[in-house]
């Protein structure tokens, strides 16, 4: 049996709206249901949320992580064998290389010594073939004694030839030797004659016969000389 619901008694009617009890009561177990269903799923997340994610991370990370074949494991023993040895060809071939750079070195040091050398050689003979013609004027003018004006001219021709000579010689470092008056050096001088004398310490160049000369350091004819010996008892 129904009952006949008062419009009057079971709603009131506020600002022109009509508040239905039945409808007030429906909506107040909506809401319950709602902070049930509210708090279901909070504590559903907070379930989850005590698992870590680093945890989660990890082990599917050991669990997926393939171990190695032993295939790949003699592929990659057997490669690093080949980068030993060829580590090993590779330092053969630089010391190798360091071996021939030292000995083309050394070829051209030597080559070029023994060709300064030659050429040294070749200077000294051909000047020591022109000392013999510096002798000749060298004489000529110790013994030629001009007695006129002709005879003066050619004198003083020949002799401007041999100052030509000389000063030729000098420029390409030609030296004479001044032998007189200086001690005996069988690396420099030749000892011709010898003569006793108290004049002179024994060992002692008297006279120079040939004039020497050298080409800086270098002999290039040594001087004839006679040489002082003390006096016999």
């Amino acid at each position: 049996m129904v009952e006949d619901v008062n419009p009057a008694e079971g709603s009131s009617i506020e600002d022109g709206e009509v508040s239905d009890p039945v409808n007030e009561a429906a909506d107040v177990d909506i809401e319950e249901l709602k902070l049930e269903d509210a708090d279901i799923e909070i504590s559903f997340e907070n379930e989850f949320s005590e698992a870590s994610p680093q945890d989660e991370v990890g082990d599917a990370s050991d669990s997926d992580v393939p171990s190695m074949p032993v295939g790949d494991t003699a592929a990659i023993a057997e490669l690093e064998e080949q980068i030993a040895q060829l580590k090993g060809q590779l330092e053969d071939r630089n010391g190798q290389y360091l071996r021939l750079t030292a000995d083309f070195e050394n070829f051209r040091k030597r080559t070029s010594r023994e060709k300064e050398d030659l050429e040294l050689q070749v200077k000294c003979n051909t000047i020591s073939s022109l000392l013999e013609v510096v002798d000749n004027f060298e004489r000529a003018r110790a013994q030629i004694k001009p007695q006129n004006d002709g005879e003066m001219a050619v004198h003083k021709s020949y002799q401007s030839v041999y100052k030509q000579l000389v000063e030729g010689l000098k420029r390409v470092g030609v030296a004479p030797m001044r032998a007189e008056g200086k001690e005996f050096d069988p690396n420099l001088h030749e000892a011709v004659m010898r003569e006793p004398t108290d004049q002179h310490d024994d060992g002692t160049v008297i006279e120079e016969l040939v004039r020497g000369y050298v080409l800086g350091e270098r002999v290039l004819r040594h001087a004839m000389v006679k040489v002082a010996t003390p006096l016999e008892e």
